[in-house]
């Protein structure tokens, strides 16, 4: 056994290094590299605030790796993973001209023709190769850039990662892109367990066999010993392998040789390779998240401690835009916890992270918790960091060695009467738009991770003085206006507190964010001092959550509107998904599978319910424990009987069926319930169909619309207490 564990604080390392590098680099993508020069001169640090972006934003850099990647744990974790299996993972979690990829056009942008090729029925590697799309768009730098998650779940193992990293980027990429993607993810594989940055580069060479790429590789080492500041190197990839150069918009060796640069000339600095990668222009936020991904595993949690402090204001944020909405609002924590789940079951090693949404276990963790925005007058919060308590015991397994306990500290001065200390977390999207025209800003599509009939829980430490504390959310209410909610005020005491809350019925509409205020509470004297949130958790589907009519929800709806706050918590690949002013939804598709789903990868055993008129289509229902659009249970109505089937990529697989009669534009009440493998359709209070399967254990709810239409009217989803135990 290799004990993969101990790589768990260079796994999450390297994802912080990820988003911190794309960050970093995003708000000058596209630049000049004489622009960046003459504004900035060097990016040492973001520069969101001067381009007009926030700097949490969705990126194609973040949400691809961390989306593709999901196809190893959807194929059971395959060592043998192949690219047709990724593929199919493409087409289950990207929406077309949504999510995560430049939608450039077929034969202009690389990811976009290879996606068209899947959609189409060229299986990959087929659908990213020389031989179908030409060298000008498989040469392109997509393939290194989605790469890191397939190296960081190989640890230490950098032939899997190579055979790994090979089948994923066969799927949109070939030619010397392939070879790019290889020898990143070989030397982030390796730099667990190797920190020389040479013998890095010389063992890479060793799983490549296209000698171009080995020439390159040796000249811009060449050029790094020889010169005396990365500007000499930078100026010597312009004239010899600059983008024009090469054919394609955003060519793979110009952007390659860029990030060894960085690599090289950054030596042991984690800020300074960033900085030479976004300083130097071309692909500035893909070049500078993969330098920062390798450094933040070579260098670990420390490299982070050497310079200017970037982890503070990203406070593990990200986002993850794909068809599974409810795991878009994400953090470097939970999607540490994927990868390591990845790296050891491919060790066939047991897995072990806490349970709890967030529990803050990685040094410096966070998990999304910011001071909150608003009453800043008000506002005596004075740090919100990660605190390695002293344990009040020896760890039997490491002899004398303490054990360590995290967690999330929220530091106060000056706490009393009229002021608060107050942080939050988000767990919808601001409805803003946020994009700016003539950037790359991708839009975010996402579910709400938090729902009304949910119980959140928490544990805080507290001392023997301490404040009350008070649960509140924040949701969109029928104006499309943010109102709060709170809940009654506990009085924390000495030692650990058990606080729970129920969320209240909030008639449908999104919680856009949690949030946690302390307040000097009976005392009434000033307080100055912390307390520790040792850990924050809400899953499985909600006690009951339930929309209503729109003209309910939004009391100003005209036949006329095409969107609402609410209607955005569902994440649609339909051609059209509406509110409609005479029930809550229209959903139009003229194909098979018009998928919209709400709701999180925690939902297990529910029901889902919806009064459905059936206009002309081959079929329409019910959809439950999806992940994906493309992987999910179904329970329609169609060729006059009633179907659950089980819909795997481009199978669909019929669990149950019975003979049913109904009528074009019936109106029927559907629920679907799900409870452990039992499976089972009702129509109008009586059951239909029933059968069992345990492909799916948990998921989103929504519709499904096979070539045709339906109105929803209302939509319900109703938690069932199960005696089955929850699954890893």
């Amino acid at each position: 056994m290799k004990n993969i564990a101990r790589f768990k604080n260079d796994i999450y390392a390297g994802v912080l290094g990820k988003i911190i590098g794309v960050y970093l680099g995003r708000p000058v993508e596209g630049w000049t590299y004489e622009a960046i020069r003459d504004t900035f001169g060097e990016i040492n640090y973001y520069k969101n605030h001067r381009t007009g972006a926030p700097l949490i934003v969705p990126d194609d850099d973040i949400s691809g790796t961390f989306a593709f990647f999901r196809s190893l744990e959807d194929n059971k974790f395959d060592p043998d993973i192949r690219a047709e299996q990724i593929g199919d993972s493409w087409l289950n979690y990207i929406i077309e001209n949504e999510t995560i990829l430049w939608w450039g056009g077929l034969s202009r942008s690389t990811e976009h023709t290879a996606y068209l090729r899947l959609k189409n029925g060229i299986r990959a590697p087929k659908s990213g190769s020389i031989e179908l799309n030409g060298r000008s768009m498989a040469e392109q730098i997509g393939s290194e850039i989605f790469i890191d998650t397939w190296a960081m779940a190989n640890p230490g193992n950098p032939e899997r990662a190579a055979k790994m990293a090979r089948e994923a980027a066969g799927v949109s990429h070939d030619g010397i892109a392939i070879d790019a993607a290889v020898y990143l993810a070989v030397m982030e594989s390796l730099a667990f367990v190797e920190k020389d940055i040479d013998r890095l580069l010389d063992a890479g060479l060793a799983y490549i066999e296209n000698p171009e790429f080995i020439r390159l590789v040796g000249a811009v080492r060449e050029q790094c010993a020889k010169a005396s500041d990365w500007r000499e190197v930078r100026q010597w990839i312009a004239d010899h392998h600059g983008y024009e150069k090469y054919p394609g918009n955003c060519p793979m060796v110009t952007n390659h040789l860029t990030l060894l640069m960085a690599f090289i000339m950054g030596g042991d600095d984690f800020n300074k390779a960033c900085m030479i990668a976004c300083s130097s222009g071309w692909d500035t936020d893909c070049n500078s998240g993969n330098v920062g991904c390798l450094n933040g595993i070579r260098l670990g949690l420390d490299g982070f401690r050497t310079s200017t402090d970037l982890r503070k204001a990203v406070a593990d944020r990200l986002y993850v835009v794909t068809s599974d909405g409810g795991s878009c609002i994400s953090d470097a924590v939970q999607e540490t916890r994927k990868i390591l789940k990845a790296a050891c079951r491919l060790e066939y090693e047991p897995v072990d992270f806490p349970e709890e949404r967030l529990a803050f276990e990685y040094p410096g963790a966070v998990q999304g918790i910011v001071p909150y925005d608003k009453n800043t007058e008000e506002q005596v919060l004075c740090g919100i960091d990660n605190l390695v308590e002293s344990p009040r015991h020896c760890d039997p397994q490491n002899g004398n060695e303490e054990t360590k306990e995290y967690g999330c500290r929220l530091s106060y001065r000056g706490l009393g009467p009229g002021v608060h200390a107050t942080a939050s977390i988000d767990t919808f999207i601001d409805l803003q738009p946020k994009g700016k025209e003539g950037t790359s800003y991708f839009d975010v599509l996402c579910s709400p991770s938090l729902y009304s009939g949910q119980e959140v829980k928490a544990v805080i430490a507290a001392g023997a003085v301490s404040p009350a504390f008070t649960f509140f959310i924040e949701y969109f209410n029928e104006k499309d206006e943010l109102e709060t909610l709170s809940s009654s005020a506990f009085q924390l005491n000495d030692g650990d507190n058990q606080i729970k809350w129920r969320i209240p019925d909030v008639g449908g509409h999104a919680i856009y964010r949690l949030g946690m205020s302390l307040r000097s509470g009976a005392c009434g004297s000033r307080l100055d001092g912390s307390v520790i949130i040792k850990s924050l958790d809400w899953s499985g589907a909600p006690e009951c959550y339930r929309m209503g009519r729109s003209m309910e929800m939004t009391p100003t709806l005209t036949p006329w509107t095409t969107t609402t706050s609410w209607l955005k918590t569902f994440v649609s690949s339909a051609d059209h998904f509406c509110p409609d002013y005479t029930t809550t939804f229209s959903i139009s598709h003229a194909a098979p599978n018009g998928v919209v789903t709400t709701g999180t990868m925690d939902w297990d055993n529910y029901s889902v319910k919806s009064v459905i008129t059936f206009s002309q289509q081959d079929a329409a229902g019910l959809v439950a424990r999806a992940k994906g659009h493309r992987r999910y249970y179904g329970a329609v109505l169609k060729d006059k009987k009633a179907v659950i089937y089980k819909q795997c990529d481009a199978k669909r697989t019929v669990v149950a069926e019975a003979a049913f009669d109904f009528e074009i534009d019936d109106t029927r009440e559907l629920a679907f319930t799900l409870d452990g493998p039992r499976l089972s359709l009702a129509v109008d209070g009586k059951t239909a169909v029933s059968g069992q399967d345990e492909s799916y254990l948990c998921g989103g709810a929504g519709f499904v619309v096979d070539s045709g239409a339906i109105l929803a009217d209302g939509f319900e989803v109703k938690r069932i207490c199960s005696r089955r135990n929850k699954k890893d």
